[in-house]
């Protein structure tokens, strides 16, 4: 909803998010590098601009993006029109990914030091291509209703596979691709296509078939790109030598506030914007021949949308790029290369929490979920998982390795978690590995790697330098089904079901247990009722009479507290062949009914059986069965 109340609450979170990259960049630029760096105030208002412009940013998707995102999907489920559907998931992943500039940064870096091989333009055509496919996979996924760990574990399989042919100088950037590709703005569209779809379809799930769409899209990258790598190094020449020097993984641009500068700023971010919001005008007034609802909302959402992404763009150059690729580059110096994994911890912790695209789906997250997930939670485990896996992927370069055996154990560790996670979490977490890599993120971890690799002795940039994107876009996913063993062991509740709990308490209260399976019993010596979900069963004990008396004995040693006698005939096999003389006969047997807590039951059972010989030469039979909603027993307090 549009207002100020939602703009205030949303700046302070985004200044409450950006604290721990501040408290990262002043510790590791005062204590361990020990200068100040000399812009310093550019860098503070810097983080300023960050900080108002993730909040307008934020504000936009929930006021323009997310509503026709999800418009559109319920629009097309309805419409029941398949083909269209994926025309429309196909236009979505391929026309925002060509453009996505964290793609065009990286693609460009490639061919910088590829010697000619890798043309960057068609690298990033082969990505978004490959993203559009992806969407299309899944949303035939959420209309079938097929499992996602099915595909997920497939995709792993091909990826592994096509690595054992891939030249090793594509392994990793096309590891890396499959992070970058998913971006600020395609990220929550993406989401609220997959969301709309399964909120749409009857028998799907908003939680279990909903997200998993950004997961296609960070995984069949790493397919198509090792494929087009196996072309190049198979067929095109080199036709330019690179030598390695040493280099900033990615250029800032000099700001300037004059009027032109801001404009061309505006007008790029408008151009990442515009084949967006060209596909959703195309479907919404060609296709489907509808108004958008709400279109002034709507239009003010796209505009705070590009506003907020410029500022917060403007603002990271200001205050990150600089200083953080200044410090990798500081960093390589020191000896302790303790040092090193600790910046790309706490780097990769700090900016995952300040990602705008995490945040969106985090708070999506628990929307849908009923409150099950907590958006906080799910972020800081996230941002955990791209901590780890920053480490981790800093001590490869550092030592030397191979990529695809870190990666390989990456993915059989997922694949196990998969199938001992509660379902409700695995989309998601297969999600989190896709929008952790973003405008925030990527420019730094690029930084960091590129930065380790060309200073290393004995790394090659492109072949060492990329990857740490991937572990970036991995460990999260662990991280994340662990978040799901966790509530599930501790026992997270949702908003409705702790509403139901609460409910019942209202209930048990107001002596009110109608349709309820609840025992209220009495407690012996006091006016006092107390309602249970404890579950009560009744025990038969048939017996001749002469053996009532000892098996009343057996049953109160085994904790009965009470019992209702009645009068009993039975007659064996043998009678049963002529009963018609017996039926007026005298009752000759007891039936001893006990209503005990049924974790009484197999210690009473069994007393009575062996003190009576029941199941050697005695005679008589023993049975039980549970009861529901018990009323009027009275026990001892001790018993309850």
């Amino acid at each position: 909803m549009l207002s100020i109340a939602s703009f205030l609450k949303l700046l302070r979170e985004s200044f409450r998010d950006l604290l721990p990259i501040i408290l990262v960049i002043m510790f590791f630029q005062l204590i361990v590098i020990q200068t100040v760096p000399d812009n310093w105030l550019s860098t503070s208002i810097g983080l300023a601009i960050v900080g108002v412009g993730l909040a307008v940013f934020l504000l936009g998707l929930e006021v323009g993006i997310f509503p026709v995102g999800e418009g559109l999907a319920s629009d097309f489920a309805h419409k029941g029109s398949t083909g269209w559907i994926m025309l429309f998931a196909f236009m979505i992943g391929f026309g925002t990914t060509v453009a996505e500039p964290a793609l065009i940064v990286i693609a460009d870096k490639a061919a910088s030091i590829s010697s000619g091989r890798i043309d960057a333009t068609v690298l990033r055509i082969v990505v978004a291509f490959s993203v559009g496919f992806a969407i299309i996979i899944g949303v035939w996924r959420i209309i079938k209703g097929h499992p996602i760990h099915y595909y997920i574990i497939s995709g792993y399989v091909m990826v592994v596979a096509t690595t054992a042919f891939a030249p090793k100088e594509i392994v990793a950037l096309a590891y890396d691709l499959g992070g970058v590709t998913t971006s600020t703005v395609t990220v929550p569209l993406v989401a609220a296509l997959g969301i709309g779809l399964a909120s749409t379809i009857k028998g799907r799930n908003p939680v279990l078939d909903g997200f998993g769409l950004i997961a296609f899209a960070s995984l069949t990258p790493m397919i198509f790109v090792q494929f087009y790598g196996i072309f190049v190094y198979q067929f095109v020449e080199v036709s330019a030598v690179i030598v390695p020097q040493s280099i900033e993984a990615i250029e800032t641009v000099k700001l300037s506030f004059a009027l032109v500068d801001i404009l061309k700023g505006l007008a790029g971010v408008i151009g990442d914007v515009l084949p967006i919001l060209a596909v959703i005008l195309f479907f919404q007034y060609l296709v489907l021949k509808k108004h958008i609802d709400n279109l002034k909302e709507v239009i003010i959402g796209f505009g705070l949308v590009i506003l907020g992404l410029y500022a917060f763009i403007v603002g990271l150059e200001m205050g990150l790029f600089s200083v953080g690729e200044t410090m990798a580059m500081e960093l390589t110096k020191y000896d302790s290369n303790l040092v090193i994994y600790s910046f790309g911890f706490l780097i990769g912790f700090s900016t995952t929490m300040a990602e705008p695209s995490l945040t969106a789906i985090a708070r999506k997250a628990k929307e849908i979920s009923d409150g099950k997930i907590n958006d906080f939670a799910l972020r800081l485990f996230v941002a955990l998982g791209v901590a780890i896996g920053i480490a981790i992927g800093s001590y490869r370069i550092v030592v030397g390795g191979e990529i695809v055996y870190y990666i390989m154990t990456g993915y059989m560790l997922v694949i196990f978690l998969t199938f001992m996670a509660p379902k409700y979490i695995i989309p998601i977490a297969y999600d989190s590995g896709g929008v952790t890599t973003s405008t925030v993120t990527v420019p730094l971890v690029a930084a960091i790697g590129l930065g380790l690799a060309t200073n290393i002795p004995g790394r090659d940039p492109l072949i060492d330098g990329f990857g740490l994107i991937a572990f970036a876009s991995l460990f999260p996913m662990i991280t994340v089904m662990l978040y799901g063993v966790i509530t599930e062991e501790v026992g997270v509740k949702g908003q409705h079901e702790l509403e139901e709990i609460h409910l019942d308490e209202i209930r048990f209260a107001l002596g009110d247990v109608n349709d309820m399976e609840l025992s209220t019993v009495r407690v012996q010596g006091t006016t006092k009722q107390k309602t249970y979900k404890m579950p009560f069963s009744a025990v038969h004990i048939i017996v001749p009479r002469a053996k009532k008396e000892e098996a009343l004995l057996a049953a109160k040693d085994s904790g009965a507290t009470g019992v209702t006698i009645m009068e009993a005939h039975g007659m064996g096999l043998d009678e049963m062949d002529n009963f018609y003389n017996r039926l007026e006969s005298q009752a000759t047997d007891v039936n001893l009914m006990l209503i005990v807590p049924t974790k009484k039951v197999n210690q009473i059972i069994r007393n009575v059986m062996h003190k009576l010989d029941i199941i050697g030469n005695g005679d008589g039979i023993s049975y039980s069965y549970p009861i529901s909603n018990l009323k009027g027993l009275t026990l001892k307090e001790s018993d309850l």
